[in-house]
């Protein structure tokens, strides 16, 4: 019997993989929550499965997105990012990485992890909407606009309030999985 999907995701085995496995899962680990805030940042503007098809290469290119190395490169890296045909080539958003990776060790020494820092915003545990249709789901919340503005203030880039809910679905802040989706009660 075949699987009922959230309807974004059908038809493309690589979506469709993503969607089974990791989109809506909590994600409390610092090192994959920098590198979904890395990926939406660069889907900015763009669809998900732009970045999601080219993820090997943006894990080639930042060095497994390791913040902590990112947060050092220097503008000879800049440069050979910005000719790698393999990634989205956009100056301001491989600066953002840079920028980000700064600021997101930043927030760890403050509270510890990201991790703690980022799920305070929502006591810890997931918002479980309730979707009939993945279309119902909203751009941005109230909730995302101020995570967006305390990224912001606290020195992050390209983290728009769209950008944030998009993170906030990916690694499972908020479930948006639709209610008649096989993975709505498993995450």
């Amino acid at each position: 019997m075949e699987k009922h999907r959230c309807g974004w995701c059908v038809g493309d085995p690589l979506y469709e993989a993503y969607h089974d496995e990791e989109w809506g899962v909590p994600v409390y680990d610092d090192d994959t929550l920098f590198e979904f805030l890395t990926l939406e940042t660069f889907q900015a503007g763009l669809s998900w499965i732009t970045v999601l098809r080219k993820r090997d290469n943006f894990r080639r290119a930042f060095d497994d997105f390791n913040y902590k190395t990112i947060a050092q490169y220097q503008q000879p890296k800049v440069d050979e990012l910005l000719k790698d045909a393999g990634i989205i080539r956009n100056k301001l958003k491989v600066n953002a990485t840079i920028t980000n990776a700064q600021a997101f060790m930043k927030i760890q020494d403050e509270f510890g992890s990201f991790s703690k820092y980022i799920w305070a915003f929502v006591d810890g545990k997931p918002i479980k909407n309730s979707l009939t249709n993945y279309k119902e789901a909203p751009a941005n919340t109230p909730l995302s606009d101020t995570i967006s503005k305390d990224l912001k203030k606290r020195g992050f880039k390209f983290v728009g309030t769209t950008v944030i809910y998009a993170h906030m679905q990916a690694t499972g802040m908020v479930n948006d999985h639709e209610v008649s989706c096989f993975r709505y009660n498993e995450v």
